[in-house]
């Protein structure tokens, strides 16, 4: 009878209308807890953009697990958009890696709960270093929180897993908050298209913002004929042409 009971709890969860059913309700909870974050910007989240603006040396974004990787998103969507940037992985920061930063910089630590030991850990050392510590997390009254300059509230999020435990919701509302700074920074700063190109050289995004001038061929590289010219003649010329 055992087995039999097991069995049919588990037939539901095989069947494609309830993975479905559950498929979808991930993506309303993680829908939901990147709307609510609208309601919570506020000071902390403008504080942070000014000092983001203002800041004439590098912006150095930290995070370890799920966080470290959003951090790392971040910070190469400020390069992408001409804010010098780089990600420092704290427990290497630790090690000798604090010498990437230097006075003048603003560090972006990305923490849900606010207590990773191997973000919290660098605070004292980067309050040394004269930089300016903004968090990005959960609980403002974390250690986090309250050890940096500024501090962005998350809010508590449930997680949209089955044990509500793995991040997902959590960390989609980090990474729209990021992509929120980030792209909010850009608007600021009037960043033009003519700029964006100059970081994109390559690949499709590259191509779609290039000018004429920069793949047209010209001199002796552009191959030319007169109006006279037969088919053979100008084909001749495309090819002995380099």
């Amino acid at each position: 009878m055992a087995r039999s009971r097991r069995s049919g709890a588990a037939a539901p969860r095989n069947s494609p209308r309830a993975s479905l059913a559950y498929a979808r309700q991930v993506l309303t909870q993680e829908a939901q807890a990147i709307s609510s974050l609208g309601d919570r910007l506020g000071e902390g989240f403008l504080a942070a953009l000014d000092a983001l603006h203002r800041t004439q040396g590098r912006v150095v974004c930290t995070g370890i697990g799920k966080p470290g990787f959003i951090a790392q998103k971040l910070s190469a969507t400020l390069a992408s958009t001409g804010i010098p940037s780089l990600y420092l992985h704290p427990a290497e920061a630790a090690h000798g890696d604090l010498g990437r930063v230097a006075r003048g910089d603003v560090i972006v630590a990305l923490s849900n709960s606010g207590a990773t030991e191997e973000v919290v850990r660098l605070l004292v050392p980067l309050k040394r270093l004269g930089v300016v510590i903004i968090a990005l997390t959960g609980d403002l009254d974390s250690p986090l929180a309250r050890g940096s300059d500024i501090a962005v509230n998350l809010g508590v999020v449930d997680e949209a897993c089955p044990m509500g435990l793995v991040p997902t919701a959590s960390s989609a509302a980090l990474h729209a908050v990021c992509d929120a700074l980030a792209m909010t920074l850009a608007w600021r700063r009037e960043f033009s298209q003519s700029e964006y190109a100059l970081y994109h050289p390559g690949g499709k995004l590259g191509r779609s913002v290039m000018k004429v001038r920069e793949v047209m061929r010209t001199g002796e590289a552009n191959p030319l004929v007169g109006e006279e010219a037969t088919l053979e003649q100008v084909v001749v010329v495309m090819t002995r042409t380099r």
